[in-house]
């Protein structure tokens, strides 16, 4: 089951692909975006360069965006944390790529699909879940419906469009 829209975002630290722990929060945050993903799932990599743009564009406006891998290595080669921190050190991510090998946070927050966005207030309410945009084969929709999230929350008003169906390869779960 997912968080429910104004609900408080479950904590947790998790390494980066160099292995230092990073947690949800950031105290300078103005909202904070949380996005299941991986990198084998065709919508994830299909979404992958309109939510790195997001968070080039939104981390100015004080915007922290975290990326987390919940899938089992073992079974998906491809999300390994070795292959993960191949893609960080080619630059293909504009934020941390954490790891939840134990699947424990995709499973607190009721993370089904990679990708699967959460956005949070600057309280840690949970304001926006779901899908980037409309179409994961449309780049020129810009991952909007989580631009409006953002610029509805970083405006301190109530966002308009607070849920969409995520829409992504199934979390890949231990065995």
């Amino acid at each position: 089951m997912s968080l429910a829209i104004g609900a408080p975002a479950p904590t947790f630290t998790l390494p980066d692909t160099d292995g230092i722990p990073t947690p949800l929060h950031d105290p300078d945050s103005a909202a904070t975006v949380v996005v299941f993903t991986c990198n084998h799932c065709p919508y994830a990599r299909a979404w992958h360069d309109r939510l790195q743009a997001v968070a080039r564009d939104y981390l100015p406006r004080g915007v922290h965006v975290l990326q987390i891998n919940s899938n089992d290595a073992e079974r998906y080669p491809r999300d390994s944390p070795a292959a993960m921190a191949a893609r960080v050190n080619a630059g293909e991510f504009a934020g941390p790529y954490l790891l939840d090998s134990s699947q424990q946070v995709a499973r607190a927050w009721g993370a089904a699909v990679t990708p699967d966005v959460y956005v949070l207030d600057a309280h840690g309410q949970l304001v926006y879940h779901g899908a980037p945009d409309a179409d994961y084969h449309d780049e020129s929709l810009a991952a909007e419906w989580l631009r409006e999230a953002l610029d509805d929350v970083l405006a301190q008003r109530p966002v308009a469009r607070t849920e969409t169906q995520p829409v992504g390869c199934s979390i890949k779960w231990l065995s």
